[in-house]
Order: C-alpha cells, then sequence, then structure tokens
C-alpha cells in the first residue's frame, strides 16, 4: 500500500507551546562532548542526553504532552491506553500517573524485562501480545473499545510529534549553531518533530535519519510515497526502540519535507557504538542511541561538506543489562 505525502499540521508553535506545557515535569537534558569521538568523527559532536530523561528516553516528552493536551480538550478522559515497544509505554505510564489517570499498556511478549517492570513500577497494567505491529495495534484497540481509555499512539498523534520536538528546541538553544542533528528514527515521531522545530530555528541545520537495516525509509523519501507493504513489520535488530519498519501516515509527509537524508546502521555498529560509549564516555546507552553514535562515526558524515558541528541524540538508556549486545556476539 502507498500513501503520498500531504499538508504539515504542526509547526514551531506548538512545539513551543508543548515546550512550556511540559516545562517542570520533564528534565531539560544537558549536552555532552567527547574529545575522543570528535577525533574519530572529524566532527564536533554534541550528545544530547535524553537517556537521562524521565523514564529514560525522550518519549516521556511527547507523552506528557498528549496526555495534558488531551486533558486541556475536555470531555471524559477514564484512562489511557497504548502499545509499545517498551520506552513510549514506559513513558505513558509515567505521565499518566502524574495525571493521576489509570493506564494500560500492551506490549510484545519478548519485550525485555527491564522495561516491564518499569512500566509496571508506574502502577500501570501490563498486556502481552504476539510480537507484531497489527497484534499491538489490534490489542490496544480493543482495550480503548472495552473501556473507553485514550489512546496515546507512539508517533501517529501530532501532540507526541510536538513533544518530541522540544529535543531540537532545547538542543538548538544549547548548540544554536548547529550542521546538522542525527536522529535515530522508528515510527518518526521524534524524528518528525525535531525536523519542525529546526526549520522553524536553523532551517540550514541538516536532520539526518538513522535507521537499522533492513528499514530503507530513503527509498520511501525518494518516491514520496510509502513503499512498504503490509501489514506492518518489526525490523530484526538488537534496537527494540527503532525496530518499527514503517513510518507513521502523519509523520511521513514531515519527513519527505524536511529530511536531509538517511543513514543506515547494522547491529554491529550500533553494539559497538553502545560499547564505546561506555568505555569513552562512562555512560549506558541503548541500541536505538548507539545508532546514532554509529552514524556520527561514519564515512557518511566525516565526508559531509560544510557540516562540523553534529548533534547527536542519545534517545534513551534503558539497557537490559543481563544482555549487553557485544557480549551476546548476535550478529550477521
Amino acid at each position: 500500500m502507498t500513501m503520498m505525502a500531504t499538508t504539515s499540521k504542526i509547526g514551531l508553535e506548538d512545539i513551543k507551546t508543548a515546550f512550556n506545557r511540559i516545562s517542570g515535569l520533564v528534565h531539560k537534558t544537558d549536552i555532552i562532548t567527547s574529545s575522543t569521538l570528535d577525533r574519530m568523527a572529524g566532527k564536533k559532536l554534541y550528545f544530547k542526553t535524553e537517556m537521562f530523561q524521565k523514564t529514560g528516553s525522550f518519549k516521556a516528552r511527547g507523552a506528557l504532552n498528549a496526555i495534558k493536551c488531551a486533558l486541556e480538550n475536555g470531555g471524559s478522559v477514564p484512562g489511557i491506553v497504548t502499545h509499545s515497544s517498551g520506552n513510549h509505554g514506559q513513558a505513558v505510564a509515567w505521565a499518566a500517573n502524574q495525571m493521576g489517570l489509570p493506564c494500560t499498556v500492551v506490549v510484545p511478549q519478548d519485550t525485555p524485562s527491564v522495561k516491564c517492570e518499569a512500566i509496571k513500577g508506574y502502577d500501570a497494567e501490563l498486556v502481552f501480545c504476539e510480537s507484531s505491529p497489527t497484534a499491538r495495534k489490534e490489542t490496544c484497540d480493543k482495550i480503548a473499545a472495552d473501556t473507553g481509555k485514550v489512546i496515546i499512539h507512539p508517533y501517529d498523534n501530532y501532540d507526541v510529534i510536538a513533544g518530541q520536538g522540544t529535543i531540537g528546541l532545547e538542543l538548538l538553544t544549547q548548540v544554536p549553531d548547529l550542521d546538522a542533528i542525527l536522529v535515530p528514527i522508528s515510527g518518526g515521531g521524534m524524528t518528525s518533530g525535531i525536523c519542525v522545530a529546526a526549520r522553524g530555528i536553523r532551517p540550514e541545520c541538516k536532520v539526518i535519519a538513522v535507521e537499522p537495516r533492513g528499514k530503507e525509509l530513503w527509498k520511501s523519501l525518494e518516491a514520496n510515497q510509502r513503499l512498504w507493504s503490509n501489514p506492518p513489520q518489526f525490523l530484526d535488530t538488537i534496537a527494540e526502540g527503532i525496530k518499527t519498519q514503517q513510518v507513521g501516515q502523519l509523520t511521513f509527509p514531515l519527513l519527505c519535507d524536511h529530511v536531509a537524508g538517511v543513514i543506515t546502521v547494522t547491529d554491529k555498529d550500533m553494539s559497538d557504538a553502545m560499547k564505546l560509549v561506555a568505555e569513552r564516555m562512562k555512560i549506558v546507552i541503548e541500541a536505538a542511541s548507539g545508532a546514532a553514535v554509529a552514524a556520527a562515526l561514519s564515512e557518511q558524515i566525516n565526508n559531509m561538506e560544510g557540516v562540523e558541528k553534529v548533534g547527536v541524540i542519545l534517545c534513551g538508556g534503558n539497557v537490559d543489562m543481563d544482555r549487553l549486545p557485544w557480549l551476546e556476539e548476535r550478529f550477521k
């Protein structure tokens, strides 16, 4: 099935409003640097530390903004339900808890236990389903129909996108003269939000999506239509945070309009980057964050003319410490 890109319905003002709405409940995450990784990249790298965000990932921003918007819009909100590979589920569970709302989170049965325990720790009900995008969505839709709970989609929700866009707003305040931003991409909520922020604040800054092998986002962007087959699939990757193959129907037009390029990384690239960051920067990042670091060290970035200062989104740090990928050697 294909779908042509359409006009976007979100702008910089929506992101600024989201920033004000969620300020005080989420962290303004720091920028860190590494002279060692700068030398390896041949660029000046600025790492946005979203693994230190509430719930351990950037997802808290969009989840909180969307839930607060649902409450502000009036009407009954008997509770919240969502589906997730883990990080969004944790974020929604936390945000619902902050707002005093009951929450149900649908996750694939192979979701890492560290993420499942965290979701339950925010007093959310956990519901397991088959490991497929279709099963996630159908289970979530049924719960919403049966209970009246409001669905907070992981990425196809403009309020979620605006919340994730606050990352770009913060980053370009902290480092105003960035030439490029590397963003790990799954459904595209964070990437499209950062794109909108960058276009409004610093149009010359290139936003580059970083994907796992097998996603092939660049093909759809070049064709200006979603080329992925149905039903949607999960990619076979160590990075469960970016394993969704298709980007969203709302995010895709934004990506078509604003993404400057796509870099593809392998599982080994991500694992090596995770290990490097642990050794040299003394922080633990998840594989999806490793994707952005691997891209920063790639030949594509090294050879990119006119790009000297690069923002790198460390999107999360929810790692199963019993399954560090460089110890498992499960690469193709």
